[in-house]
């Protein structure tokens, strides 16, 4: 019989105990309860939230039935039908401009830098900046400090302003192009104007009156080259698409000015202006039977301050359609020079719809032979029957249909 030997292990078993005080056991058994409380008050809170669901539901639901019946006692027993007339094709423009806004650029929108850039009517604001032209070492300092009185019409997104700065160098008088007119009237040839230096500042997030301090600097090789020179300033607001809206810009010329020291001045922001950068001459062609239209690239005349055997010229051309936009092409590189010759012809296949709800698009853009990556807009035009400077050719191309009509534009930056 073994019951002494069991009897033995149990009364050993009785005598273990936990190496704990008694502090301890009793925290423990704290932490235990208060965790239980705590597990305990979740699960009466995700009830109660549970069933306030279930009560605003049912609540919305025998709204929409009551709503639902009384239009339909309404309906059944209302006297004389109320009648509305309704402008269907305002509406169909209206929402067709809300939803194409953000991809369609109005007629107060242009293409710049390659791409869609706002401008906005009313212009406010100021900026303050220096100029200095050190003539020992040939070189022009643009020192941009501060812009002050911004204002920002949407209340969606904060203003992010940053500066553009173009030095444009007046080169020649352009010869007649029809989509280009002096302001002071007729008589007198557009001046064709040249891009020498490019600058742009670092953006400001969330200030309408941003401190910037940027400062930048070339050189010029003569004194005398100032008086054809006018500095452009851009204040733009940065947008994430690339669809930066223009706020206003200044423009100085540098020959009215004394910068032998550093001239400090504060002008009004102004309502943004193009420049005539070139012209190009193409040719269009509308084939009805096929439904397509060709549009021919035969040269391109630009001013050039010196001729660089690495640079060339390539345009890219693209047709849009009932604000539907093709697939654009491209034309092959030429070397750049005075009058560049390209003599080449884009076919497009247009879709179902009214020729004169197209539009024709052209950039023009300048490489590196050697650095492929690199690339630098010249200008852009925009060719359509809803331009009223782009009737003439519009037209004489409609008139001849399946001959190709040339005429001269002018490229704009």
């Amino acid at each position: 019989m073994d019951y002494p030997a069991n009897e033995r292990l149990l009364s050993t078993a009785g005598d273990l105990r936990m190496p704990f005080s008694d502090t301890v056991k009793y925290s423990i058994l704290g932490i235990s309860v208060a965790l239980l409380l705590l597990a305990l008050g979740i699960l009466v809170w995700q009830a109660f939230r549970c069933c306030t669901t279930i009560t605003r539901q049912d609540a919305v639901n025998r709204d929409l039935l009551c709503s639902v019946e009384k239009s339909r006692t309404r309906r059944s027993y209302s006297g004389a039908p109320c009648t509305r007339m309704e402008n269907v094709s305002t509406e169909v423009r209206r929402l067709s401009r809300c939803l194409s806004g953000a991809s369609y650029p109005t007629s107060e929108s242009r293409q710049v830098d390659g791409e869609e850039q706002d401008t906005i009517k009313k212009v406010d604001g100021t900026i303050r900046f220096s100029i200095y032209y050190d003539q020992l070492q040939s070189q022009l300092v643009v020192t941009v400090l501060q812009v002050e009185g911004l204002l920002w019409p949407s209340q969606t997104c904060s203003l992010q302003p940053f500066v553009k700065l173009r030095l444009m160098w007046a080169g020649s008088v352009g010869v007649e192009v029809d989509d280009c007119t002096d302001k002071e009237g007729e008589g007198t040839a557009p001046i064709l104007w040249t891009v020498l230096q490019e600058w742009r500042t670092r953006i400001v997030k969330g200030s309408c009156n941003p401190l910037f301090g940027d400062q930048f600097s070339c050189i010029m090789q003569e004194d005398k080259e100032l008086h054809h020179i006018n500095l452009k300033m851009e204040v733009r607001h940065f947008d994430k698409f690339s669809r930066h809206t223009v706020l206003g810009e200044v423009r100085v010329p540098l020959g009215q000015l004394n910068i032998s020291y550093p001239l400090e001045l504060q002008e009004d922001l102004k309502t943004p202006q193009k420049d005539l950068v070139g012209e190009v001459l193409l040719t269009l062609k509308f084939l009805p039977t096929s439904q397509r239209l060709e549009v021919g690239l035969l040269k391109v005349r630009t001013v050039l301050t010196e001729i660089y055997s690495d640079r060339a010229l390539y345009a890219r051309i693209s047709v849009q359609c009932n604000q539907h936009k093709l697939r654009y092409q491209k034309t092959s590189a030429v070397a750049h020079s005075l009058v560049t010759v390209f003599n080449e012809v884009l076919m497009f296949s247009l879709p179902e719809c009214p020729l004169e709800q197209c539009k024709i698009s052209v950039s023009v853009y300048e490489t590196h032979i050697t650095r492929k990556l690199s690339k630098n807009l010249i200008g852009q035009l925009t060719l359509g029957k809803e331009r009223n400077s782009q009737d003439k050719h519009w037209s004489l191309m409609m008139c001849s249909v399946r001959q190709p009509i040339a005429k001269w534009h002018g490229i704009l930056i």
